[in-house]
């Protein structure tokens, strides 16, 4: 029996792909195991960007330290820099014994998996790739193809990890709103959803990661507003708002049509909360284009923002633009948006105090004497997260109402106002 351990990195999608090769090598008899105990050492890589592909290079050369010394047998190199650059990789790493690509989605079948999610949280993959093939992203290049799963499957994943006591589903792809274009020739992520809330019993929250901004229909929004099991959250990376930019990017969306959707995702959901995300350096993104930005992100209000420099990827059409822009003005593009959303961001928050939010609980904070969990309006590992205050001992995947009192930047703080009926009596305090 092997022993194997698995370091992922990257991605909310390469973890679940991690859940997969690992639950693959369970059936055949291996047994994952903390690093210190691993024969096999399983590198689950990103290539999406510079700094992903450098931190991948980074922990290959680490491994291979430890098996130099002799504390592991075999070295495995997976995922998208593997699928990517598997021929230069084993002429620069001969140590490394094997390396694999991106695991193929089982289009209708549900694969066996380990875990590697809290008991209450889960991640589902409806598809894989994208039709955009948006001039700055390599993905289609490694991913291959769109690919949607089968309505089948995934209801039938979702009732077994809903038996398994999971209360917060994330439903992720490239491009979930495209979903069922290639199997069913329509979009029928609204379709899906509804089946998900039909076949849910102890599932409370389900949110989407990410919707493709064109693709996103009024019969989706009015299915995300009717059902009270959908997080009243929307992920839309528009990456961009001038025209000029939008159309290098080969976004198919305009200014204007960004300002309308934005309009209608509040129209049609009442109390929503948008997050998107925007690249900054573009080449020929000039003063003016990114002034177009910094006004479009002060007008909108938007309750979520990350923001990223544009990394010129070799095979991609942007990496053969003109007119690049320099990394220390990008830097100081970043910087200037994140500056001007964290100050909207706290004065949202602060119109949030003495309002009553729901928290999912995830841990305890000894030395502040604090709980901390999130609400609907955020995404694990990438949002805020809600303090709390409690004299009642909580639990890890406990609901509870929070009153909140303080706000920051990207976090808030409240008090305990009630545990969720399914919670009372139950939580133990987490130490």
């Amino acid at each position: 029996m092997q022993r194997v351990t698995l370091i992922n990195l990257g991605c909310v999608r390469n973890l679940v792909d991690a859940q997969a090769i690992l639950g693959s090598l369970e059936l055949r008899g291996g047994r994952v195991v903390p690093l210190n105990q691993a024969e096999t050492v399983i590198i689950n890589t990103c290539g999406f960007i510079r700094d992903a592909k450098q931190e991948s290079i980074d922990m290959i050369l680490d491994v291979i330290d430890l098996k130099k010394a002799g504390k592991i047998k075999r070295i495995i190199v997976a995922g998208c820099l593997s699928q990517r650059y598997a021929g230069e990789l084993q002429q620069e790493f001969p140590e490394v014994d094997a390396f694999v690509g991106v695991p193929d989605l089982a289009r209708d079948r549900v694969l066996a998996q380990v875990r590697l999610t809290p008991s209450y949280m889960a991640y589902v993959k409806i598809c894989e790739s994208c039709f955009n093939h948006c001039a700055f992203c390599i993905i289609p290049r490694i991913k291959g193809a769109f690919k949607s799963r089968s309505m089948e499957s995934i209801v039938q994943e979702v009732q077994e990890l809903d038996r398994q006591g999971v209360k917060e589903l994330n439903i992720i792809g490239q491009d979930v709103t495209a979903y069922g274009l290639d199997l069913y020739r329509e979009k029928k992520l609204a379709a899906l959803l509804e089946k998900l809330c039909a076949a849910a019993d102890q599932i409370r929250w389900i949110r989407l990661l990410y919707l493709f901004p064109s693709h996103i229909t009024d019969h989706l929004l009015e299915v995300i507003a009717r059902q009270t099991r959908i997080c009243k959250y929307i992920d839309v990376p528009f990456q961009h708002v001038s025209d000029k930019i939008l159309q290098a990017m080969n976004r198919t969306i305009s200014a204007e049509q960004t300002w309308n959707l934005v309009e209608r995702i509040r129209r049609k959901i009442p109390g929503v909360k948008i997050r998107s995300a925007f690249i900054v350096g573009l080449p020929g993104e000039g003063d003016r284009e990114f002034q177009e930005l910094m006004d479009f992100v002060r007008a909108a209000r938007l309750d979520r923002v990350g923001v990223f420099t544009y990394s010129p990827e070799e095979g991609t059409p942007a990496a053969t633009f003109s007119d690049q822009v320099p990394d220390d003005v990008k830097e100081s593009r970043r910087e200037a948006l994140m500056q001007l959303q964290q100050e909207i961001s706290l004065e949202n928050h602060e119109k949030m105090i003495g309002q009553d939010l729901e928290v999912l609980i995830e841990e305890y904070d000894e030395s502040q004497g604090l709980y901390i969990g999130r609400s609907p309006f955020d995404a694990p590992d990438v949002d805020g997260v809600t303090y709390v205050r409690s004299e009642a001992n909580l639990a890890p995947g406990d609901f509870v109402t929070v009153r909140i009192e303080e706000a920051y930047e990207y976090d808030l703080l409240g008090e305990l106002q009630r545990r969720g009926k399914r919670e009372e009596g139950k939580g133990k305090r987490i130490v």
